[in-house]
This record gives C-alpha cells, structure tokens and sequence, in this order.
C-alpha cells in the first residue's frame, strides 16, 4: 500500500501518485510518502527516479531484518529504527522495521507491519489540513521520540514488578518466580542491544546536525538523553534480575541444606538404633544376652544413651 500527502504552506493534501508531480511543480511544498507493502520494483523505480535514492540503503530499507542504521547523504539522510509493534506492551515484545528517508522537502517511511503511532501521526496531519505546520524533520524526530518512549514505558513498568518480587522471594515454594525472571532477562538483553544501537544511531544523527543543521539537532537532544537513559536501565534491570536469580538459587540451595541436615540427623540417630534392635531380634537358639533377667532395660539404656549423645553432638555442631 502507498500513501501520499503534499504538506504546503501548512495546509496538506492527500492523494495517489498524481501528487508527485504537483510537488515537483509547487515551491515550498514537501512530499509525505509511506509504503507499507512487498518490496517490489514499481517501489524501487519511484524511490530513484523521484528522489534519487541510494541503492544500497533502499536495499537495505527493504530487507526484513537489519539493525538500527543512519547514513546521511547530500540531499537527505536515511533512518532504520526497529520500534515495538502495535501488540507489544511488555519485555515479551516483537518489532517492526521502520526505514526514514527525510530530505529537505519530501519524507519517505517504509514499514514492513502496522505502524500504531506513524498511523495516528499521519491521521492527525490529514485532520488538520489547514494548520499543518510541520517540516520532514519535525516529523521524524515526533516518531523517534514516540518509539523511545515505548520502549521506556515497558522498562518503568519492569521496576514495580522487580521490587513485588524481591519481596515474593523469600516466600516462593515453586520455579514459577525463576521462569519469570528469566523470561524478564532474556527480553532485557533483546533490548538492550536495540537500545545499544539507538545510543549509536541518535548519537551519529545527533552529531551530523549539529554540524549542518543545529536548529534541528536541539529537537533531537531529547530523543538522543532518552535512549541514553533507557539503555542505562536496561544494563541497571539486567543487573537487578541476575542478582534476584543468584538469591533464589542461594535461598533454594539453603532450604535443600536445612532438608540434607534432618535427614541426616534421622539417619544417624535411627542407623545404630536400628543395628541393635536388628541383632537382637535374631531368631537364634544360642543368644545368652536374650536370657538375661535385665537385658531388656540394658538395651533400651544403650539405645537412649546413643540417642542423647548424637542429639548432644548435632547440638554443638548448631544442626539442631
């Protein structure tokens, strides 16, 4: 599907392919283009003849999986983002691959899934046709901060969850809390290295405008301390969730220690106990002990004399 809007003197105007040719015959207009389909070549063909695309990046733009990349060129500069789909609210998330090409009069997205908010923004300028006032920069950096802020949302999220947990695991009985942190931790890593490449790609962008164009660049401070931030935390939560998992597994090794020592206490007490009954419960014909008028006592003295000294002896060991 491929969507157009024509931005001039903040009024806008949507429409087919036509478009094209009323912007390139109308000075001071610029050209929203959004394609959200199959590579093809009719897409290919009107990237380069219209706007003289590079065709290495579209390429690049056009593949399903690639990381976060900028490149900047003498007319335009291109942006690939991995932001959350439209589903995703939590560190089990999946992404789109949202490609940017923004010159100074048209701005061409490709998205490979439904783009929530590129679709609410789009909307909101087609709403406001006669007091549109914003430029293809304003709008990229409008959709960069909006996919730093899902991904932060989630991280916010995270903490409330983390602090029940430290709470719920001294109490847990089952794996249940393991298999959550360990999904959490497998999600934090899958972030952080998108948030890893964010730090690079707004750093760059960041660094490329204040060198050719630092009224824009100030726009893109705000995204730029976002990642920063959020990268920051993703490490912090990683960090938080392996030291929870090293005290659920200290706890379980703990409570299985407790469980060894009662075991071990009863089979020591109850092995040389039951050696004894075990011999003089022999059916043999020849057994003085058994015809002695107090052997019975005498055994069951030994038994409870073994019986107090083991118990004595796991006392000063602090077993019991």
């Amino acid at each position: 599907m491929k969507k157009f809007m024509l931005c001039h003197n903040g009024t806008t105007r949507t429409g087919g392919s036509e478009l094209l040719e009323q912007w390139k015959n109308t000075p001071d207009s610029w050209i929203w283009v959004d394609l959200f389909e199959e590579p093809s070549n009719d897409e290919y063909m009107l990237l380069v003849e219209n706007f003289h695309l590079d065709n290495a990046v579209i390429q690049e733009a056009q593949r399903m999986r690639h990381p976060p990349n900028f490149h900047s060129f003498k007319n335009y500069i291109y942006l690939l983002l991995k932001p959350l789909d439209a589903e995703s609210d939590s560190l089990d998330f999946n992404t789109l691959q949202l490609a940017m090409f923004a010159g100074k009069n048209f701005l061409v997205t490709r998205h490979s899934k439904e783009s929530p908010y590129l679709g609410k923004l789009w909307s909101k300028l087609e709403a406001n046709k006669e007091k549109s006032s914003y430029s293809p920069m304003q709008v990229v950096q409008l959709m960069c901060h909006r996919i730093a802020q899902r991904y932060g949302q989630i991280l916010l999220n995270l903490e409330q969850r983390l602090d029940e947990i430290e709470d719920e695991i001294f109490e847990a009985t089952t794996d249940t809390l393991m298999k959550e942190l360990v999904g959490y931790n497998t999600g934090l890593r899958k972030m952080h290295r998108i948030l890893n490449y964010y730090v690079d790609v707004f750093g760059t962008l960041r660094s490329y405008l204040y060198k050719h164009n630092p009224e824009k660049a100030v726009d893109f401070d705000g995204v730029f301390s976002l990642v920063e931030r959020f990268n920051s935390l993703s490490e912090m939560y990683q960090n938080v969730i392996t030291d929870l998992i090293d005290g659920y597994i200290s706890l379980n090794g703990h409570r299985l220690n407790q469980i060894m020592k009662v075991l071990t206490i009863v089979t020591v007490i109850f092995v040389p106990l039951t050696l004894l009954v075990g011999i003089y419960g022999m059916n043999f014909e020849n057994m003085p002990e058994l015809k002695s008028e107090h052997g019975y006592y005498i055994l069951l003295s030994i038994m409870l004399g073994i019986l107090v000294v083991l118990l004595g002896l796991f006392r000063r060991m602090r077993w019991l």
